[in-house]
């Protein structure tokens, strides 16, 4: 870039925006991340996560930490059983010696992970945008919850479902799925609920009833296994139903008629968790997604592409985002070309995702008398790793072509 000294702002700490920092740090290019949140671990940040080969691993490669990726990630959570709504198997994958196509890490730990390797300063939490004014020329004024403001020549919204920088580029908005769900939590699973630590094993077990409900646990680490109690409704569902949100025992009471025809062994899945519930919904943006580039502002992760969490490609894009927007800057000549060479490349890349992962969420709840199987594990890691491969060296070639129009090469 020709001005050496940009300043970029990134909206949003999660894994997109880490990751997009960490590379531009990599690359000696200055940048500050601003989140609502109060500390990097000051919430529950959810489950887990696959991060595959070609995609986040990719990106943390590029971040320089795969190897510290690996060393904390499970790749026995990469197992995976599909039952009926009365407990039996209909399918299942145990995955090989050395299988590292999509291990699994904990949100919380990858969040972690990647902040620590940010040099000190560079997140300031507990700031919380709630309006992005363009000031003409690409520069932005960034207005924060607790009065604070920043001008921005580029601001990269890793902001999420409901972006608050997605507006300046496109108004689309996310659009309910039909399906909500509770997140329910085990703790202590093999010592205090045994019978859900064999029913969920070491990875993922996914359970539906052909009609609109669905059961799915994740192994986590620290002796926690997170459940997903899933069904189709409005995202209002409670109301109608006269449930208290607020009370265990009021959901609980609900979840035992709606899923009356469930073995009592998968109803324990449902009505035995610790905790509360935790009401959440699935939306996603129209896809596929596009804008016309806008001067000083890109987005990346969720708030570009807002998808259903089947297959889970969106936080490996996300991250895939960041690192090829760090990229992308980096070589450009200036701040606009690079965002606008990403944002065609990320076009590409994720729209048609975003379409299968919303259809395969709609066919997962479907009403049918045919189960809906997940596609063959085995082969799927076999693509992730073919796809990796291809990637890198379509990057090579695309790298190549930018040494020889521009002259130099940025490391």
């Amino acid at each position: 870039m020709t001005n050496s000294t940009p300043r970029i702002c990134v909206i949003g700490g999660g894994p997109a925006g880490l990751t997009c920092a960490r590379v531009l740090q990599g690359h000696g290019v200055e940048v500050t991340v601003y989140d609502a949140d109060d500390a990097v671990d000051s919430r529950d940040p959810g489950g887990t996560l696959d991060l595959h080969a070609d995609s986040g691993q990719i990106a943390l490669a590029d971040a320089g930490l795969l190897d510290a990726f690996m060393a904390l990630a499970r790749p026995e959570g990469q197992a995976m059983t599909r039952r009926d709504h009365h407990g039996t198997v209909l399918a299942e994958f145990t995955p090989g010696p050395g299988d590292e196509a999509a291990p699994e890490i904990d949100r919380g730990r990858l969040r972690r992970l990647l902040f620590d390797h940010l040099r000190p300063g560079t997140v300031r939490w507990g700031h919380r945008l709630v309006r992005a004014a363009p000031l003409g020329h690409g520069g932005h004024r960034l207005e924060f919850a607790d009065g604070t403001t920043v001008e921005a020549d580029l601001v990269i919204g890793a902001d999420g479902a409901w972006s608050k920088v997605r507006p300046l580029v496109s108004d689309a908005t996310p659009q309910h799925l039909g399906v909500c769900f509770l997140d329910a939590r085990f703790d202590e699973v093999d010592s205090r609920h045994p019978e859900v630590a064999g029913i969920v094993g070491v990875g993922h077990m996914f359970s539906n009833d052909n009609d609109g409900r669905a059961v799915i646990l994740q192994r986590n680490g620290d002796g926690v296994a997170r459940g997903y109690i899933a069904f189709r409704a409005a995202p209002d569902w409670h109301v109608g139903a006269g449930v208290d949100l607020t009370d265990r025992e009021s959901i609980r009471s609900h979840l035992a008629q709606e899923f009356g025809h469930w073995s009592a062994d998968m109803r324990a899945l449902i009505i035995r968790n610790d905790g509360d519930y935790v009401p959440r919904s699935f939306w996603a943006l129209p896809a596929p997604l596009t804008w016309e580039h806008s001067p000083g502002v890109t987005l990346i992760g969720d708030a570009a592409h807002l998808m259903a969490p089947f297959g889970g490609h969106g936080a490996n894009l996300a991250m895939l985002d960041g690192a090829e927007l760090a990229h992308a800057l980096s070589q450009a000549a200036d701040l606009d070309e690079g965002a606008a060479r990403y944002e065609s490349d990320m076009f590409a890349r994720s729209g048609e995702v975003a379409m299968n992962s919303n259809e395969a969420l709609v066919q997962f709840f479907a009403t049918t008398d045919t189960p809906d199987l997940p596609p063959d594990p085995e082969q799927e890691h076999r693509d992730y790793l073919a796809r990796a491969e291809t990637y890198r060296q379509e990057r090579a070639r695309r790298a190549g072509e930018h040494t020889e129009a521009y002259g130099h090469t940025r490391d």
